[in-house]
């Protein structure tokens, strides 16, 4: 196998590959990628097997041919090479060594047979759509903050994508919560996905088809069975196990008598909760919120370490209201709203809390009161 190809190009590709790689695994062969030459492009592959990437990507190939090598030193070598350099990788059958060249410099990697690499098993998937890569940013950035940690509650650990009733007939649904918070994500129904299986993305799988969304023109192809999802561009196209679980019923955590409404700059409220946070201790970092007619006063009393205080001009018109949360849950949620104001519906101290952007219900988020 001996092929260039432009530093630039093999970077994303294998950077893109090499994250996918488990830096502890006692399988030496997955620690390495899969490079594959033929015809115009080169192929790299990599898998957890959990997830599977696999990387197209332009090159002058002058020997077909396959071998697998280290992804995270290959990744290493290529980021140092100068911008701009052609760099050829030939591989010596007999030997058993990749070598790598670019201008004055030669790497020489051991390297394991192809034959040993595990490819995913494919799958027949029920259903195709595509989707615009901003509609698909926005459905996993904008929940995947609330996926849980807990390594027991597993099926809480990715995002539930579904399709689901609403207002105006179906729609594509993203929801994640980790039993303190949830968020829940509508978007436009795309043709062909109404017969999509409920499935959870698990959370690495959601951090890896982030960096597919970049493009804001990229039409993203989506296909999902019951075990599998698999999301593709033209150049990328990434494979994943999805969680065996089953997604509890979220509706039932959603606030629907929630009447004490609250308007308020959603960037003025993060900063102004980032501040009083500052003296809270790590543990609870609790912060009381104080409403009054028009006036928000926010404040931490953290006994051992000080206390802080912080008024702000809102709009809010009921009875007065003093409910305490978790600051880091409180900036999270403040953080995902792109328009000027968030808007909290309340209903009792001890009672979850909503919160939406504005007048707009395709982002709905639910946070859990603290006693403070």
């Amino acid at each position: 196998m001996k092929f260039s190809i432009e530093r630039a190009v093999l970077l994303k590709a294998v950077a893109q590959a090499q994250s996918v790689v488990e830096r502890r695994n006692t399988i030496p062969i997955l620690a390495n990628v899969l490079i594959e030459a033929e015809g115009d492009d080169v192929q790299f592959r990599a898998t957890d097997l959990d997830i599977e990437v696999v990387d197209r990507a332009p090159a002058k190939v002058e020997r077909a041919g396959a071998t697998t090598v280290a992804a995270v030193t290959l990744n290493e070598i290529v980021r140092k090479l100068p911008d701009g350099a052609l760099v050829t990788l030939t591989e010596d059958g007999a030997s058993g060594r990749l070598t790598i060249e670019a201008g004055r410099s030669n790497f020489s990697l051991a390297t394991l047979p192809k034959e040993d690499f595990p490819v995913m098993a494919s799958s027949e998937y029920a259903a195709n759509f595509s989707a615009p890569a901003p509609v698909l940013r926005r459905l996993f950035d904008k929940s995947k903050f609330a996926i849980s940690t807990e390594e027991t509650r597993y099926y809480l650990n990715g995002v539930y994508m579904h399709v689901s009733d609403s207002d105006g007939g179906k729609v594509l649904r993203c929801v994640a919560t980790d039993g303190h918070r949830l968020a829940r994500i509508d978007a436009d129904l795309p043709d062909g996905a109404a017969d999509m299986a409920g499935v959870i993305v698990p959370r690495k799988t959601v951090g890896e088809l982030r960096k597919l969304l970049d493009d804001d023109d990229m039409q993203i192809a989506v296909s999902v069975s019951e075990t599998k999802i698999r999301f593709a561009t033209p150049d990328i196209t990434l494979t994943s196990k999805v969680i065996d679980g089953t997604f509890p019923d979220y509706t039932r955590v959603i606030p629907q008598g929630n009447t004490r409404k609250l308007e308020v700059d959603a960037s003025e409220f993060a900063k102004a909760v980032d501040r009083v946070a500052t003296v809270s201790s790590e543990r609870s970092r609790a912060v009381k919120l104080a409403l009054d007619e028009d006036k928000l006063v926010l404040s931490v009393n953290a006994p051992d370490s000080g206390a802080a205080e912080e008024e702000l001009a809102v709009a809010y018109g009921d009875e007065r209201l003093e409910i305490g949360f978790n600051a880091k849950y409180l900036l999270e949620i403040a953080s995902q709203v792109d328009r000027e104001n968030a808007v909290f519906m309340f209903n009792s101290a001890g009672d979850p809390t909503l919160m939406r952007e504005g007048n707009d219900t395709s982002a709905v988020y639910v946070v859990m009161p603290m006693r403070v």
